[in-house]
């Protein structure tokens, strides 16, 4: 079986695929000072729950937008599963040519992603992230990454009311009744939803118009659920992208 694990600033996400199917995901919180040993605790917990022991995983392919774990995450695999992981960086065969200025800006996942994208549905096709950041990476006909643009994250945004303005609450971030607030809370909530609702609105539009077609768009992230039942501009929501494009890369660098 192949692992596959996306190292998040604010969640890493973790999969294991059977030949091509997915069998089960799971989600931690990203914290800095948990070391190899925590790591692989928590992870030999949730194998066990679906069944499955460290010795099933042989394979394991992993991004990472977050250096400093990325040499713990180095000594899990190798002390637990004995497996020295594919980690998606400079060197490694993704099938993405990349057109930014600078490709080595491009973080990992974003290429993991956009493998998958163009695998799964074709192009040109945007890529909508919504997790620590909100980000927009646009995907041409022949798979090429073009660029993207990058946004506060819908968390980060509601933090920063709450810590930046003393009278404002931390609140639930749910869609609300009514676009017109009627309480702080409501109004916050419909300030924070229905403008990022706005925000997505706006930018595919204006990515669409540059491209000059209309394309498809496909929403992953945590917070892709809350805003994709709100707007018609997306049309497919895609939980396990970044999973599917770490099982596709790390095929393409075997022998």
């Amino acid at each position: 079986m192949l692992l596959t694990i996306d190292i998040g600033n604010t969640e890493i996400t973790l999969g294991v695929f059977e030949g091509e199917e997915l069998q089960a995901t799971w989600h931690l919180a990203t914290r800095f000072h948990r070391v190899a040993d925590e790591y692989a605790a928590l992870l030999m917990k949730l194998l066990e729950h679906r069944s499955l022991k460290l010795a099933d995983i042989s394979e394991i392919a992993m991004c990472c937008v977050v250096p400093p774990l990325l040499s713990t995450f180095m000594d899990m695999c190798r002390r637990y599963f004995n497996v020295t992981p594919l980690v998606v960086g400079t060197g490694t065969r993704t099938g993405v040519r990349i057109r930014m200025d600078n490709p080595r800006e491009v973080g990992a996942d974003r290429i993991v992603n956009t493998a998958a994208a163009h695998r799964l549905y074709g192009g040109p096709v945007i890529i909508t992230d919504f997790g620590t950041a909100t980000t927009f990476d646009v995907v041409s006909k022949e798979g090429d990454y073009l660029g993207g643009a990058i946004a506060p994250g819908i968390g980060i945004a509601a933090e920063a009311l709450y810590t930046r303005a003393a009278m404002l609450p931390r609140v639930e971030l749910a869609h609300p009744s009514r676009v017109i607030g009627t309480s702080t809370t409501t109004a916050i909530q419909s300030g924070i939803i229905y403008g990022y609702i706005g925000l997505v609105e706006g930018i595919v539009s204006r990515i669409q118009k540059e491209l000059g077609e209309k394309t498809r768009v496909v929403a992953t992230g945590g917070y892709a659920g809350l805003i994709a039942n709100e707007t018609s501009v997306i049309d497919t929501v895609n939980p396990d992208i970044t999973l599917i494009g770490l099982r596709l890369i790390y095929n393409m660098n075997q022998p």
